[in-house]
């Protein structure tokens, strides 16, 4: 998942198979997703579905046709790949699910994950997982089971970066024209006096601190408390005694509000934040600011420069932590709809294992969209005369496909980010509430108010935009009058089932 950042690619977009015996409708294997040598087994066919942020993929027939090559072999089943424009991916799923059309493994946007269970549109897979789900197991170890609901476990997660750190991100011009050491960045004053540097030299309307995306606040990438999933209802300092507040009754989101204001007032920040529609790397190739804050992992810096144009450095500000929300945000899927539960598995445990299968879906084929580059086990580059731009195959999503940590990686960056990956993943800190998901069901309407509210002064308020001491109490009172607090209490009240129930360790 960061980051391509996965809000950003569902927003564009938006970033998903039976069981054995000789002759069995569901042909599945016996021994955890290894290949079966019976060849009578009947060869069945799998609808995989995913999200593609480009559709001008030429060549993915091809990339299927050679998938097949090794599912037929391994599992005795071929994949029919079902790619479906990310901005249509939600509105597009719903209409399979609605038609009961055939679909037997899909890619899961963990802000989605309990609704389409709440809606009966996955199946639990724990048994499966057990049965023919071994690769599954030792690749995610216990943050497999950061995907258990309540009866279940519906979904995996894909192998990237599982956790988070929070940060600033900044041009490495600037820095250096104005002798500015960012690695001594260690406090919101330390950053300030760095804004005031850049804004007295540069002069102008020039704005040092830009926003992380369309329709982005300052807060959102730099958050000291677990958001629960969606923020209407937190876990302070990732802990708190599991006891859930109000974020917007908080001094510190008071006070935090405070500083985007000064800082607005000041010139620090771009002042039409709030309206913007330019993208970070769009703003920064525009020269139109000198920092932003973001949510960083290993390669962070070496992916933003790339993806912007703009050389970048980054400075940690808090360190790495896992939530349920990071774990989460990319999984894979059974979807009710399929006859072919055991094999849908099989292929999803191949996902996980088998680094022909993932380099396959990353890069595509070997000698056509890829070279390996002489003397490297894991470094490829693009064939003579081939660019990113020009292969029949670019699916820059490789936190999408199952493992990441078995993808080939792409000549010019770092050959040990996935070892460096896993570091970071198992170092992490874990809120105390990892693994806790919030069902939204007995509070929809005022879940709905409450959002609604939300929509309406948080973007203005978070961007500096508007007076935090006229315009925040209006906000918690509209937010009082909305529910917030029979969510907070509904919230508190599964959270309390959940550490009961052994989620809390």
């Amino acid at each position: 998942m960061k980051k391509v950042r996965f809000t950003a690619l569902v927003m564009l977009l938006a970033c998903s198979m039976a069981l054995a015996a000789c002759g069995s409708s569901n042909g599945g294997t016996k021994n955890g997703g290894q290949a079966s040598n019976a060849p009578e087994s009947k060869i069945e066919e799998l609808t995989v579905a995913f999200p593609m942020v480009s559709s001008a993929q030429q060549d993915i027939q091809l990339v299927e046709d050679a998938v097949n090559k090794i599912t037929e072999q391994k599992i005795q089943a071929r994949v029919k790949f079902m790619p479906i424009s990310a901005g249509e991916w939600q509105q597009q799923t719903n209409l399979l699910f609605t038609s009961n059309e055939k679909l037997d493994l899909m890619f899961v946007n963990g802000s989605l994950y309990s609704g389409m269970v709440a809606k009966g549109q996955l199946i639990p897979i724990d048994e499966l997982i057990s049965k023919y789900g071994g690769g599954i197991t030792k690749a995610l170890g216990d943050y497999l089971q950061v995907a258990r609901l309540k009866d279940g476990i519906y979904a995996v997660p894909t192998i990237r970066d599982l956790a988070t750190s929070y940060g600033i991100t900044f041009r490495k011009d600037l820095a250096d024209k104005y002798s500015i050491d960012v690695s001594k960045l260690n406090t919101m004053e330390d950053i300030e006096h760095a804004f005031k540097t850049i804004k007295d030299g540069e002069g102008g309307d020039f704005t040092p601190l830009i926003p992380s995306g369309v329709g982005a606040t300052y807060l959102e990438n730099y958050l000291t408390y677990d958001r629960l999933g969606d923020g209407i209802g937190i876990l302070p300092d990732y802990d708190n005694g599991l006891k859930i507040v109000n974020l917007y009754e908080t001094d510190t989101y008071k006070e935090q509000l405070k500083r985007i204001r000064d800082w607005y007032l000041k010139g620090y920040i771009m002042k039409d934040s709030a309206t913007n529609k330019l993208s970070t790397f769009e703003l920064l190739r525009g020269g139109k600011g000198f920092a932003y804050f973001a949510a960083l992992k290993p390669g962070f810096e070496e992916q933003e420069s790339q993806a912007s144009g703009v050389q970048v450095v980054t400075k940690e500000l808090l360190s790495p932590i896992a939530t349920t929300s990071t774990v989460t945000g990319a999984m894979w899927g059974i979807p009710v709809n399929t006859k072919l539960e055991g094999k849908a598995m099989e292929f999803l445990n191949l996902m996980y294992e088998d680094k022909d299968i993932i380099n396959l879906f990353d890069w595509g084929i070997e000698g056509k969209h890829y070279v390996k580059v002489p003397g490297e086990d894991n470094v490829i580059d693009y064939p003579e005369g081939v660019t990113a731009q020009t292969t029949g195959y670019n699916m820059p999503l490789g936190w999408l496909f199952g493992n990441q940590f078995l993808s080939y990686v792409m000549k010019g960056k770092d050959a040990d980010i996935w070892n460096k990956m896993d570091a970071f993943n198992k170092n992490a800190a874990h809120s105390k509430a990892l693994g806790f998901s919030f069902d939204a069901a007995p509070v929809k309407t005022e879940y709905a108010a409450v959002t609604n509210v939300i929509t309406q002064y948080k973007l203005a308020l978070e961007t500096g935009s508007v007076d935090p001491d006229k315009v925040l109490p209006d906000f918690i009172n509209k937010l009082k009058s909305a529910g917030i607090d029979k969510i907070i209490q509904e919230k508190q009240k599964q959270l309390d089932a959940w550490v009961q129930a052994g989620g809390s360790k």
